[in-house]
């Protein structure tokens, strides 16, 4: 057999080239960035060149790095589903799960106690970072994603479809009255989800505000959080009604106004492979017949 470089040398690789980051891959992998650095150099001279362009803190895929990237991602998948097929009986039953916190919160824990009695020995490692979608077939086996399209490569199962809400203390929605003015409005702050800028256009569209002048946008990258800084008077959420509707908490309420259909949904997504692991059929079954 030839010779082949370290195991963690190539994977360090795939992270980096993945994510293009190293301080990412770093974490991702969790190692500190000087020790991926020297992985990544154990590579290079193995490989006799140069895989990636620095700029700053990013890496770029050279020419080299990218043919070298295409050939090796299917055999490291291979390699992962190998080893998976040969554990313990006692650990097969594992699944590695992507869930945004507000999901997983308000809708997946609940109902985690109904799937653990039909298969007590199924355990769920949770990743909660966002773009779930991308670390499949990585360190994901299968996520719920929000978004507004999926990938046609997967497997996904829409979950819901929604409306959006523009959500506030119940103080500052009586104060704002059943029909509040656009200058009135206009001196609003309003808390906007990083992943979900489409809402506020689509949500400003449908109520005539297009070239609305808010006071300010404050962005956030949790929707639990949102909810919070909504309660504590902060600014006005733009959200789902479903997130309003089980955060079951009565500091919020929406404002008045017609519903607006939302562009995002949740979905269950997994490489189309993945359903041949036990772990994620059975998820994946109950999470559909479940109804979330």
């Amino acid at each position: 057999m030839r010779q082949l470089p370290p195991l963690r040398s190539l994977e360090a690789f795939v992270q980096v080239a993945r994510l293009g980051s190293a301080r990412a891959a770093a974490s991702e992998l969790a190692i500190s960035p000087s020790a991926l650095s020297r992985r990544i150099a154990s590579l290079e001279n193995f490989m006799g060149k140069k895989l990636f362009r620095r700029q700053k803190q990013l890496l770029a895929l050279n020419k080299d790095g990218t043919a070298l990237y295409q050939s090796i991602l299917p055999a490291f998948k291979a390699l992962s589903d190998a080893v998976h097929s040969h554990q313990d009986s006692q650990n097969a039953l594992r699944l590695r799960l992507g869930v945004l916190p507000l999901f997983g919160s308000q809708r997946l824990f609940p109902r985690l106690p109904e799937l653990r009695k039909l298969y007590p020995t199924l355990h769920i490692d949770i990743n909660s970072s966002t773009h779930g979608e991308e670390k499949l077939g990585d360190t994901l086996d299968a996520a719920i994603v929000l978004t507004e399209e999926i990938d046609p490569e997967l497997h996904a199962v829409r979950l819901d479809e929604n409306y959006i809400y523009a959500i506030a203390s119940s103080a500052l929605v009586e104060k704002l009255g059943e029909n509040p003015s656009r200058k009135t409005m206009e001196r609003q702050t309003f808390l906007i989800h990083n992943d979900m800028p489409e809402s506020f256009i689509q949500w400003k569209k449908e109520l005539g505000f297009d070239d609305l002048s808010e006071a300010a946008v404050d962005r956030f990258d949790s929707g639990t959080l949102m909810l919070e800084a909504a309660a504590q008077g902060l600014g006005i959420a733009i959200m789902h009604d479903n997130h309003l509707r089980n955060s079951q908490d009565n500091r919020l309420a929406k404002l008045p106004g017609k519903m607006v259909k939302s562009p995002y949904s949740y979905w269950f997504v997994c490489m189309p492979s993945a359903l041949e692991m036990r772990a994620v059929r059975l998820f994946h079954d109950w999470l559909v017949k479940a109804a979330l």
